[in-house]
């Protein structure tokens, strides 16, 4: 057998690599950049077009990345059905993720310090603004809810300013992970799972969830079923999920909860708190967790909770609406301990890899989470899906 130069050369590649501990691959190319690509722009109330505008000339500290898919979100449903935030037009998706094709010759490491080169799958999390407190590693953590975020940016110049799009421009100024180590699906839920890694950091706060507390998670669409997933990561096993829907409970338990208590099976406040203290062997919980957007389910989980419990509060984005509630019976009596959690910080971003990484790791199904897959083209069919809830996660995925 005849060996060149050039196989040598690759061979010799590949021994410097293994005794680096790493092994030596091929050099990553982007390929061409092109001219144009798509972007789903929401144009008027519940209505979606594929237009095309040119890829702008990328800045020093630009990445221009390709899109594989990105994950529908409430805040995507609720701006398509009555764009609350007075967006329209606008390329919506934040919960994407890409390979990147292209980079300003100033961009060498992603947010974690962690190298980046053309070929990597990435994920974002926001832009920032002059707001020096919106950092990765300050204590003095703020949560995204002080910065920009892509897909829910005004239209401008640019246009390829969400994940709904054949690609999309990072600017320089934002963050930028490298996930190349994560599935595709895995990668789609790193935003909603981020949203979970925060509110139990939140709770971890009020020094009463432990491991071997009784939790309780209200609501078992994707938020509730990801923050039992997570719990159940931490080594927390006594967990009750509720929820007005047999397959979404069942589901539950594939993530962890040990029990599960459908409300439509229960009249009136009363049953129901029996009903979640019976799952608990007769005990109410040490700790709950809200995930819905109902004002009532809200009014509701304080009865579930002992005395000197604590509470999260989490399935508000947006003004879902009064609840009701007596500060006597349902807080000061009992000295519920609360606590409020929107989104994440830049830092609980991050966490997010792992946790996806273990999850996997100790069997939990998440990535079956996405129940539904849809081509760009058929985005508006995507939204609809989601409004309907038909499924969990809903997905639109680049071939």
């Amino acid at each position: 057998m005849s060996v060149n130069s050039a196989d040598i050369e690759q061979i010799v590649r590949q021994v410097i690599g293994q005794m680096q501990g790493t092994a030596a691959a091929p050099k990553k190319s982007g390929g061409p950049i092109p001219k144009t690509g798509r972007v789903a722009m929401l144009t008027e109330l519940e209505k979606f077009e594929l237009k095309e505008y040119a890829i702008p000339a990328l800045g020093d500290d630009d990445v221009l990345v390709k899109v594989e898919g990105c994950g529908v979100c409430g805040t995507d449903a609720h701006e398509f059905k009555r764009d609350p935030f007075g967006m329209i037009p606008v390329v919506l998706g934040h919960e994407g993720t890409g390979e990147i094709i292209a980079m300003g010759k100033n961009v060498k490491k992603d947010s974690a310090g962690k190298p980046l080169a053309v070929g990597d799958k990435v994920v974002t999390c926001m832009i920032f603004k002059d707001n020096p407190d919106i950092t990765m590693f300050d204590l003095n953590k703020q949560n995204v809810g002080g910065a920009d975020v892509y897909g829910l940016l005004p239209d401008d110049d640019v246009h390829h300013n969400g994940w709904f799009a054949d690609y999309i421009v990072v600017r320089g100024g934002s963050t930028i992970f490298n996930v190349s180590d994560l599935s595709l699906d895995l990668r789609i839920l790193i935003e909603p799972a981020a949203v979970l890694i925060h509110a139990v950091e939140r709770a971890k706060t009020t020094g009463i969830l432990r491991f071997n507390s009784r939790v309780v998670v209200q609501g078992c669409g994707p938020i509730g079923l990801l923050c039992i997933a997570v719990l159940r990561t931490m080594g927390i096993e006594n967990i009750v999920a509720v929820d007005g829907e047999d397959k979404r409970l069942a589901f539950a338990k594939e993530m962890g909860a040990d029990k599960s208590v459908n409300f439509k099976n229960h009249k009136g406040i009363e049953e129901l708190t029996k009903a979640v203290e019976d799952a608990f062997g007769g005990y109410p919980a040490d700790f709950g967790f809200q995930c819905t957007g109902s004002p009532i389910a809200h009014a509701n989980i304080y009865k579930f909770i002992r005395n000197g419990g604590g509470l999260c509060e989490l399935g508000f984005f947006i003004n879902g609406g009064d609840a009701t509630i007596n500060p006597h019976f349902d807080i000061c009596a009992k000295e519920i301990t609360t606590v409020g959690s929107w989104v994440y910080t830049l830092r609980d971003y991050a966490t997010t890899f792992d946790f996806l990484k273990r999850a996997k790791g100790i069997g939990l199904p998440v990535e079956k989470l996405i129940t539904h897959r849809f081509p760009l083209e058929q985005i508006n069919e995507a939204l609809k899906t989601n409004l309907a809830m038909e499924g969990l996660k809903i997905a639109v995925i680049n071939e």
